[in-house]
């Protein structure tokens, strides 16, 4: 099968339509809940340098709140959104 007719078949399948705008999302949910947990934990090794006020406390929970909130449904749907593309490659539906 050509690259034309591949992706030709790929934007008239709504399903194949869906997963992508789906895959989409969870790669930017998981950036962004990593890039969160970075910064708890460039906050967090900075609050024991200095000292811990309730500001940076409050934001390394906030951040780690956050991220696992973003982080937890977006590894799920990842998993299912990679199980979805190599059933359909290896035809085992």
């Amino acid at each position: 099968m050509s690259e034309t007719s591949a992706s030709t078949s790929e934007t008239s399948d709504p399903i194949l339509v869906q997963r992508r705008i789906v895959g989409r999302r969870v790669s930017l949910g998981l950036r962004a809940g990593g890039i969160l947990y970075l910064i708890a934990t460039v906050l967090f090794f900075w609050a024991v340098i200095t000292d811990f006020t309730e500001l940076l406390t409050g934001t390394i929970t906030a951040c780690l709140l956050i991220g696992s909130l973003l982080l937890a449904p977006a590894m799920v749907f990842h998993y299912g959104v990679k199980a979805a593309d190599r059933a359909d490659r290896e035809d085992s539906w």
